[in-house]
């Protein structure tokens, strides 16, 4: 067996690059597969370079043990994708940026729109700070729960491309009801304006679900439906190198999430200026309208995108395999337990072609799909460890706008700091993607997506001690003590720009953990299920801010500083947990990318290029 650096069988990897051998009907077809034998090596050392009909040559062992990495090009058709998803998210962060004002603070005196002036603070309802951040809370929590629902009607009924249209109206709905609930008239009777904004709420997060799910998978494929496989690129300089699929994914999603936070960027900062000096219902109308772009984009671009047809939801199938491995495997001794269900042959047992005769009916799939179940639930272990990564990361969203209000401001809206984050990222991302990973790659560094992960964790930990920092000293030098946050109390004498620390940490663990989850779920994920397993991804996020609603207690004063301190020590240990529990699992990296894609694809099935 020959092996690369990770114990990697580069054999059955060869395989997976070339193109598909031809079956004994396609026989007439072999002369599309040309072999390049270098007979002057020896027969350990030589290379059988693969080269298709098209003249695209696919690597050897050697090569793929050996040659440099590097990215390709990015089709122009995921840039409209990118776009698209770049309005989305103008419509959600320029909205969901003044839900805090909106909800917490009472309308300002002589104001019938909530809007406050310079010096002035914008708000409508006056339901206090816990109010705000349980409904904020809430919302956040609604909208990555809807994934689930979203990922399923796209995989069973209507693919990726419709789902998202559908979902992009009943969005638009629910903005026009939030719109409602600020306008004037509405807002002179708060029970009726907290009504009206509760069921907007509601349908806004439907339609989030239902986006959120799909884009991402569909941007991806863009690339990998035209380049499946690793090939070789020779570059200017004469030096061969291998153009790695899974490194152009990851740069798709570095830029996808660059431009979410552009338009987060814009959107964010674009609203909170209209609630300070027009009024809230301007802050709603204005994402609307942007968000409203959305579906004639994807109309006009529609024959260009490359779309994978639904195949049924294969969510049903895959868990009743997991059940049928399990079987037989569950001992009294929960350390037995654990161990039989860890086992070297747990899914090598489940293989259709191990169980022969023994096969049931419904075990319709081959053995590559059985490989790529159990790499989408490896990857599903992997997310579980995301909701205390986003419990730190949804503390920007809340209770640190609030903590912005209480120090002095100089002019600038107290949820206007927070794009501090937004900002890094947009000058960050290329930058990792230009200079911090190629010098990796180049310094024989595997930064993989587990390390990535990991790194995130830490950084998260390190925002939330500064937070906590700052916390304490907003206690410590305001002339309120414990409770800065009291009506005509005056600001700490901390300049609110402080926060460009806790702001540029979370920053930075979003480009290693959270743009890596996407990437991870689309990579690992089988095909039939990239919906799915990005909806769970999605969805750590949910459970993130269900416990989040545990924290609500501690998000007022005089508990902010153990509301921070305890979040940072959860992320730091759930780092440390998470690289000793997946750091084996990192090693099969390659080995899990390199798996061929299964002829089982749902209601339809191809064997040997028919249809069966």
């Amino acid at each position: 067996m020959t092996s690369g650096p990770i114990g990697l069988d580069l054999a059955e990897v060869s395989k997976a690059n070339a193109p598909a051998a031809p079956s004994p009907m396609d026989e007439k077809d072999e002369k599309h597969l040309t072999i390049v034998d270098d007979s002057s090596q020896s027969a350990s050392a030589r290379k059988e370079s693969l080269i298709d009909a098209d003249g695209k040559e696919y690597p050897t062992q050697e090569e793929i043990a050996s040659l440099r990495r590097v990215c390709g090009s990015v089709p122009w058709a995921a840039y409209t994708i990118a776009f698209v998803e770049l309005c989305e998210r103008f419509s959600y962060y320029g909205t969901t940026i003044v839900f805090v004002n909106f909800i917490q603070n009472p309308l300002p005196d002589g104001s019938t729109t909530g809007s406050a002036g310079t010096d002035g603070q914008a708000g409508a309802l006056g339901l206090g700070q816990r109010a705000s951040t349980g409904l904020s809370t809430f919302n956040s929590m609604w909208a990555y729960f809807m994934p689930l629902v979203g990922a399923y009607m796209a995989d069973q009924y209507w693919g990726r491309y419709k789902t998202i249209q559908i979902s992009i109206f009943i969005a638009i709905f629910g903005h026009i009801l939030l719109i409602i609930s600020t306008v004037p008239p509405v807002l002179k009777h708060p029970n009726g304006a907290i009504a009206c904004f509760s069921v907007g709420l509601i349908i806004f997060g439907i339609g989030t679900g239902g986006f959120k799910p799909n884009i991402s998978p569909l941007i991806a494929e863009q690339y990998e439906t035209k380049h499946p496989r690793q090939y070789i690129k020779v570059q200017k300089s004469g030096e061969r190198t291998i153009v790695d699929p899974t490194m152009t994914i990851s740069r798709i999603y570095m830029y996808f999430y660059m431009m979410i936070n552009i338009g987060a960027l814009i959107g964010q900062i674009g609203m909170v200026y209209a609630e300070k000096y027009v009024g809230f219902w301007l802050s709603f109308v204005l994402p609307t309208i942007m968000f409203s772009f959305c579906p004639f984009i994807m109309f006009f671009m529609k024959n260009k995108y490359e779309m994978r047809p639904p195949t049924g939801s294969v969510l049903a199938k895959a868990l009743k395999l997991w059940g049928f491995a399990m079987r037989g495997r569950w001992s009294i001794n929960p350390f037995r337990t654990a161990k039989n269900l860890r086992a070297d042959d747990f899914w090598e047992s489940v293989k259709p072609s191990r169980l022969g005769e023994a096969k049931p009916a419904w075990m319709t799939f081959d053995d590559i799909w059985v490989d790529e179940v159990r790499r989408g639930l490896k990857a599903c272990t992997v997310f579980l460890w995301y909701p205390i990564y986003w419990l730190a990361y949804n503390q920007m969203i809340n209770n640190m706008i609030s903590q912005a209000a209480t120090m002095e401001l100089h002019g600038a809206p107290n949820d206007l700091i927070n794009n501090i984050d937004p900002i890094a990222l947009v000058i960050f991302i290329p930058i990792c993607d230009i200079f911090l990973y190629p010098f990796l790659e180049r310094s024989g560094i595997r930064f993989t997506p587990l390390k990535r992960i990991t790194w995130g964790f830490g950084l998260s930990s390190a925002s939330m001690i500064a937070a906590c920092v700052t916390q304490y000293y907003i206690y410590k030098l305001g002339g309120c003590g414990t409770h800065p946050s009291t009506k005509d109390c005056p600001p700490a004498p901390i300049n609110v720009w402080v926060q460009t620390i806790p702001y540029l940490l979370i920053a930075f663990s979003e480009i290693f953990a959270s743009i890596t989850g996407l990437e991870y779920a689309f990579t690992k994920a089988p095909k039939n299920m990239r919906s799915v397993v990005t909806a769970v991804f999605l969805f750590m996020s949910a459970i993130s801010y269900a416990i989040g609603e545990a924290f609500v207690s501690l998000s007022a004063d005089p508990l902010l500083v153990w509301n921070y301190g305890i979040i940072a020590v959860l992320a730091a240990v759930a780092g440390v947990g998470f690289w000793a529990a997946h750091h084996k699992l990192d090693k099969e990296e390659d080995k899990l990318n390199f798996i061929a894609e299964s002829s089982f694809k749902g209601r339809t099935q191809t064997f040997g290029g028919s249809n069966a």
